[in-house]
């Protein structure tokens, strides 16, 4: 499948065992299939046992003697998705290749700077931990707990612990103690907590759940598998504009609204500037150049675009059989650098931004008017830009399989740049699966067997789907 695909995206990470002294780093290819209709398609290449220091030079000639094995030239990756770790970084960097940070990576940094930071909201979340704890360590403790659920004709549901490394399970674990506080309260009347949270604490959880609702939202979005590097800019726009926003409901979270702002605009100042997220986001029919906040940035994306076009338009044309059928093109530009929950709660949620990405369209096609002459070699360009965008539901892959007869060249481009992610969860979600191999039973397993297991494991429902 691998060798007539000529741009690939990879997803890379590191993960430790904690039962046993092995390491494993990952790479994950994902690429568009345009022989099946524009199918976005992704595999596991490698969960090699990593040994020796984590240094960004090993891990350079570790990823690279993987992209040897499987005769995948570097002029063939489009983009490596990591997290922000410098020596990932520095990985990158000594491979020469071009590299984007995990985004739901950095929406934890920006969450935790902008509020979890927060001396206040410190204090009652580490309560609120507590009292998890408490219950999750102690299972006479969730009986009774239990009893009072059913008590008060309230379901029974056990309290989510959070994990430092995922703020949105932070947020999970703040939903489920204001969910069953009536419960918890009963229980302290009658038995020993490790500590009580006080009413000014509960009013500051529930100020909280208001504040990041958008953000366990957006998380949710761009963890799933089908999330492309178009969806950054418009998402962060849409943060932007709706954390700016005053609302009559704000009183009391005005203070946290501004301070994650305010981390927001710090940690995706140059985001509009990124080439391979401006690109991508002009090449999602959902987007296109609705979401840029500025001018300056808005005609340099399409700039980029314009370069793009032309150089798949000439690889195009280079790599044309004698019959006259063209091919698929070779990668001929590589840009410059530039714990999700399951979807079925998805559906039960009000969501707080689907109206916001309706209004940032609605202004811009108010703004457009009569479209600016085109060059020829923007025809294509313009032609597609003009449209109106599809609805945000719609698949961006769907559309160009229907529409490459219309712009073959635009469509090439695309299927080079809606296959990067977004988010390196791909990677972290093998580690899941590693995490079930490599247990308490199984943890003399060698190295080699147990990325045949994982290899099995996460591509076999692949090839059977085929």
């Amino acid at each position: 499948m691998l060798k007539d695909v000529h741009a690939i995206s990879f997803t890379t990470d590191i993960w430790s065992s904690d039962v046993c002294p092995m390491s494993l780093l990952s790479l994950t290819s994902h690429w568009v299939d345009r022989e099946s209709t524009f199918t976005p398609r992704s595999a596991v290449l490698h969960a090699n046992e990593f040994r020796g220091s984590h240094t960004g030079k090993s891990i350079a000639e570790a990823i690279e003697e993987m992209l040897v094995k499987w005769k995948i030239p570097k002029s063939n990756v489009h983009v490596v998705l990591r997290d922000n770790a410098s020596n990932m970084k520095k990985a990158m960097d000594e491979m020469d290749v071009a590299s984007l940070g995990c985004f739901a990576h950095t929406l934890q940094l920006v969450v935790h700077e902008g509020l979890l930071s927060q001396r206040s909201v410190s204090d009652a979340l580490a309560n609120g931990r507590k009292i998890v704890g408490h219950f999750k360590h102690s299972p006479l403790a969730t009986t009774r707990l239990e009893d009072i659920q059913k008590d008060l004709q309230m379901p029974t549901k056990r309290l989510h612990q959070d994990v430092a490394t995922r703020w949105n399970s932070t947020y999970y674990m703040v939903e489920s103690l204001l969910e069953q506080k009536r419960s918890i309260s009963a229980y302290g009347a009658d038995h020993d907590l490790p500590v009580t949270l006080t009413s000014y604490q509960w009013a500051l959880l529930e100020k909280i759940i208001i504040v990041l609702a958008p953000f366990e939202e957006l998380t949710r979005q761009i963890s799933s598998s089908t999330s492309s590097a178009a969806e950054v800019i418009p998402s962060v726009t849409v943060l932007k504009r709706l954390l700016a926003r005053e609302n009559e409901g704000d009183t009391g979270i005005k203070t946290m609204k501004t301070t994650l702002l305010e981390a927001v605009q710090k940690r995706f100042k140059t985001i509009e500037n990124e080439p391979l997220y401006a690109v991508a986001t002009l090449l999602d029919p959902r987007f296109k150049d609705r979401y840029f906040t500025g001018a300056d940035s808005n005609k340099n994306a399409k700039d980029a675009l314009t370069q793009e076009v032309e150089k798949m338009e000439a690889a195009l044309l280079s790599r044309t059989t004698p019959e006259g059928a063209e091919t698929v093109p070779e990668n001929p530009h590589k840009a410059p650098r530039l714990e999700a929950q399951p979807d079925s709660s998805s559906s039960s949620r009000k969501s707080s931004l689907k109206g916001l990405f309706e209004e940032i369209l609605q202004e811009h096609d108010e703004e457009r008017g009569a479209s600016s002459t085109s060059t020829q070699v923007q025809n294509q360009i313009q032609t597609y830009l003009t449209e109106q965008t599809v609805p945000r539901s719609d698949s961006p892959f769907q559309y160009w399989g229907v529409n490459q007869i219309r712009f073959p060249t635009l469509a090439a481009t695309a299927a080079k740049f809606l296959c990067a992610p977004c988010t390196s969860v791909d990677s972290e979600r093998l580690f899941s699966v590693a995490s079930n191999i490599i247990d308490a039973r199984r943890n003399r397993l060698g190295g080699e067997r147990a990325e045949m297991l994982i290899f099995l494991k996460k591509n076999l429902p692949l090839l059977l789907k085929l």
